[in-house]
């Protein structure tokens, strides 16, 4: 997990900066522990039995996704999600997913699109890492678009 949430390049739209220390990934590995006891949405992806990445329900109705780079465009974080979403809307009573991107992240914005989310808003400032503010886009997906 480490070697994911230290590279500047996955971690360039992420929520936070990459990691300093292998002591801040096991801090966020507890945490998805943690969760995983009351809500078990977030799932590992591995490949070769080597840890890529990860998807899952983050609170809520809110799904998202990060991948190694070195795993980029090869279609792993849209099966993952796809088998993610078919999940939730199966064993859930959710009515809708969400997920938030960067607008500059097109990456995200494509899988997102492609995967049936639309675009409901967007907001400026809405986190500030290492002084440097950025924006975000808000994606949803309903049920029934699931379905159909």
């Amino acid at each position: 997990m480490y070697a994911l949430y230290r590279d500047p390049r996955a971690m360039k739209y992420w929520s936070t900066p990459p990691h300093q220390d292998r002591a801040q990934t096991k801090a966020l590995l507890d945490r998805y522990i943690a969760s995983w006891q009351v809500d078990p949405t977030y799932f590992q992806l591995t490949l070769d039995g080597k840890y890529i990445g990860n998807v899952g329900k983050h609170r809520d109705d809110e799904v998202g996704f990060i991948l190694h780079p070195d795993h980029w465009r090869q279609g792993y974080i849209q099966e993952a999600m796809t088998a993610l979403i078919t999940y939730l809307f199966e064993t859930t009573t959710l009515e809708r997913l969400t997920a938030e991107a960067d607008p500059l992240n097109i990456g995200s914005i494509r899988m997102l699109s492609g995967l049936g989310f639309t675009e409901t808003h967007r907001a400026s400032n809405t986190f500030c890492i290492n002084n440097q503010w950025s924006d975000s886009v808000y994606f949803t997906l309903p049920r029934g678009d699931w379905a159909r």
